[in-house]
């Protein structure tokens, strides 16, 4: 076979392979991915490597690992799958007809609020849709530039001016603790005065309150750092620690301790739903992103301390 009929066999199925195995790092698991055994997974992979006239993937240890071309091919590959999805649906997008993998990027405290009811919409309304949700940190634009997210919520928008933001709500600050060890805390001395648990994302940045109490010379004890607001309970319960968390995490992880206004200024937590200018005008995106704002409005209704903001999208500012 010629070169020139080398690449006439690149279809759908072989990018969406590609991607997979990238993004699992795994033949099982780029298999159990895409439904297939993995004997189909070898055989497609063949393929691919007569066309690219690369291994692609080579072994370490028990694993395999990308080759660099198979990393070069990765934000091409997924520019082809949405060009081709865009094809395939035409100007007339119908949601029951959207057949995708979905990823979005969301820490503990929006997925656990947000994110299941936009899977039972999602459910209803475009069943042949997979949500994968991985964990934002604090996001960068490369995590949107890259494809490896469609969507990310995050209070800390990443800088760029290929980068689009709504704000979805904005909520506030309160501390919260153990009733059956303590009382909240009376005042602004007392509270500076506790031991706290926060989360801390980045190793060297805290949370805006803190930034703020620093610029005014004051600072709060930390007793424990953890990485996500769901393990903020188990250190918590039982303890005299306080925590200074959004207030919506009384609805989820923070359910079982009692709340108090922080005795602090505080300033307020905007969220905000991030995506690459690549899916602005895209008609499948343009639904998703409204299926969330829905949800936001559904799930904060007479939330405390949060309040439901509309607004356009612009670009990014830095954070």
């Amino acid at each position: 076979m010629s070169r020139i009929d080398d690449w006439s066999g690149l279809d759908a199925h072989l990018l969406q392979l590609l991607v997979a195995v990238l993004e699992t790092g795994s033949i099982t698991a780029a298999a159990a991915r895409l439904g297939v055994t993995q004997s189909a997974v070898s055989h497609l992979l063949g393929k691919l490597r007569a066309i690219t006239g690369d291994p692609l993937f080579v072994k370490r240890g028990r694993g395999i690992v990308p080759t660099a071309r198979a990393e070069s091919l990765a934000a091409p590959a997924r520019e082809l799958l949405r060009q081709m999805q865009q094809f395939a649906q035409g100007c007339a997008f119908d949601p029951a007809r959207w057949r995708a993998d979905l990823t979005l990027a969301a820490n503990d405290f929006q997925r656990d609020l947000l994110l299941p009811p936009l899977a039972a919409r999602l459910r209803e309304a475009a069943p042949d849709v997979t949500l994968r949700i991985v964990p934002s940190g604090a996001p960068g634009a490369d995590l949107l530039r890259s494809d490896a997210c469609q969507l990310a919520i995050t209070p800390r928008p990443p800088d760029g001016t290929d980068i689009l933001q709504k704000r979805l709500f904005e909520d506030q600050y309160r501390v919260f603790y153990d009733p059956a060890v303590r009382e909240a805390p009376r005042d602004a001395q007392d509270y500076l005065a506790a031991a706290h648990v926060t989360v801390a994302y980045e190793a060297h940045r805290g949370l805006a309150l803190d930034r703020q109490l620093a610029a005014r010379g004051l600072h709060r004890r930390f007793a424990v750092r953890v990485p996500g607001f769901g393990a903020l309970p188990a250190f918590v319960r039982g303890t005299p620690l306080l925590t200074t968390a959004p207030s919506l995490l009384g609805r989820t992880a923070l359910s079982a301790l009692a709340s108090a206004p922080v005795p602090v200024p505080c300033p307020r937590l905007p969220m905000y739903l991030v995506w690459h200018a690549r899916y602005q005008q895209d008609a499948a995106h343009r639904w998703l992103r409204a299926q969330m704002e829905d949800v936001v409005g559904t799930a904060l209704a007479g939330g405390p301390g949060a309040e439901v903001k509309a607004g356009q999208a612009v670009r990014a500012q830095p954070a």
